[in-house]
């Protein structure tokens, strides 16, 4: 089961008066990184719920929103601070005998005096918060890892169709490879026998030739290794976690082998066939930049 690093979870818990709602959703990234937008009030879970996504995510770009909404009636209170009010009081009565003036000062007043009445929310209990919390984490993170797994199917059904027509690319290849010399030999002795009609041409000058001919353009060593990474990119494809970077490395591999094939190409139809090779390894290559 492989993992896309695209995928999108939500989830809506209420607990009580309080309502959490968690969105998410993730893009390919080299590593795990993480983006959280969520209320002051839950700064304080930021490491837990780190801590919580990694058991659901290895890497990606991944942003989370979290909303939180408490529908009590007693989420805030009022404090009144009598020894301040007290010091107000006292400066009051300090400028009426300084300058004669009239200490009008009533409650209402006082009141209005800054940090006498103050509003405060109500502590929360950070367990019970944090349950709930948790709660619609996990509800959004399991959603999450379900689009990431169907997209992941489809992405492990792709590749593989891909490379199926890969290998039959080789097989091509492979198949051409001693027709080419064989029409090398038949055009060097033709055109040697036009060049010296009247000479005798020795057998073991022609050998000579084509087999130097023969190495030079021979892609047995690659397409041995190319169909070797074919196979292990397969294998890799049926394990279950952390394989996006290993499929790398085998793609680049498998480009390496077409490149040199391209380059020792003596033939139309090798040539194309190399060239098909390194496009769908490019395109196996964009496929695997999502894998998890």
């Amino acid at each position: 089961m492989i993992k896309s690093m695209t995928g999108f979870g939500r989830c809506e818990i209420m607990k009580g008066s309080r309502k959490f709602t968690v969105e998410l959703k993730g893009v390919n990234h080299r590593y795990l990184d993480v983006n959280i937008r969520m209320p002051k009030k839950l700064n304080f879970f930021e490491t837990s719920i780190r801590s919580l996504l990694k058991k659901y995510a290895g890497r990606g770009k991944i942003d989370i929103f979290i909303n939180y909404e408490d529908t009590s009636e007693n989420q805030v209170s009022l404090k009144y601070n009598a020894f301040l009010a007290a010091e107000y009081l006292r400066y009051f009565k300090q400028m009426e005998e300084k300058f004669g003036l009239e200490n009008d000062v009533r409650v209402s007043t006082l009141s209005r005096c800054p940090e006498v009445i103050t509003m405060e929310e109500q502590s929360e209990d950070e367990k019970e918060l944090w349950n709930g919390l948790k709660q619609a984490l996990e509800g959004a993170f399991g959603q999450f890892v379900e689009t990431r797994v169907t997209e992941g199917e489809n992405l492990r059904k792709d590749i593989l169709d891909k490379l199926d027509g890969m290998e039959k690319m080789v097989a091509v290849i492979e198949e051409h490879s001693p027709e080419i010399v064989t029409r090398y030999r038949e055009k060097l002795e033709t055109k040697l026998g036009e060049l010296l009609a009247d000479t005798q041409i020795e057998e073991s000058r022609i050998a000579a030739e084509v087999i130097i001919f023969a190495d030079k353009i021979c892609t047995d060593e690659e397409t041995v290794r190319l169909k070797s990474h074919i196979s292990h990119m397969r294998s890799t494809l049926e394990e279950t976690e952390g394989i996006g970077r290993k499929l790398d490395f085998i793609a680049q591999e498998m480009n390496r082998e077409a490149n040199t094939i391209l380059s020792k190409a003596n033939d139309l139809e090798v040539s194309n066939c190399a060239i098909g090779l390194k496009t769908e390894i490019e395109k196996v290559r964009e496929q695997i930049q999502n894998i998890e």
